[in-house]
């Protein structure tokens, strides 16, 4: 069953963004080599329970953080959405050399992010 596996920061400034997660919670950031500014977040060892997140520049209109739940058919997911009464608001959208990403949310209102691997994704 699909689980959330990353969340993301928005940020009006990413230098004091990291600094306080980097001095209250130890989390290290590390600037991401893609076609956008992007950081990854580590938020502890592998081997303890949890996720690791990433932090990007806040976008109009973007509130707070968001979950994102891996999926293994970004399609089949965002028509079971639509069918249950959930909106799409960000369509399918490639991440070269990660996968393909959309916004979505449900009937309460909450926003959330899919994700479908693909590392062939343009």
């Amino acid at each position: 069953m699909p689980r959330i596996t990353h969340f993301d920061i928005p940020s009006d400034n990413p230098e004091r963004t990291q600094k306080f997660y980097s001095e209250v919670f130890g989390w290290q950031f590390e600037k991401w080599d893609g076609p956008m500014e992007y950081w990854m977040i580590k938020t502890g060892e592998s081997n303890q329970p949890g996720i690791n997140g990433g932090m990007a520049r806040r976008m109009p209109g973007q509130i707070c953080m968001t979950n994102t739940i891996e999926v293994p058919s970004l399609d089949e997911y965002t028509s079971k959405i639509a069918s249950k009464g959930g909106q799409i608001l960000i369509q399918k959208m490639p991440i070269p050399g990660v996968g393909y990403f959309a916004t979505c949310m449900d009937t309460e209102g909450n926003i959330f992010g899919m994700m479908q691997m693909d590392n062939t994704a343009k």
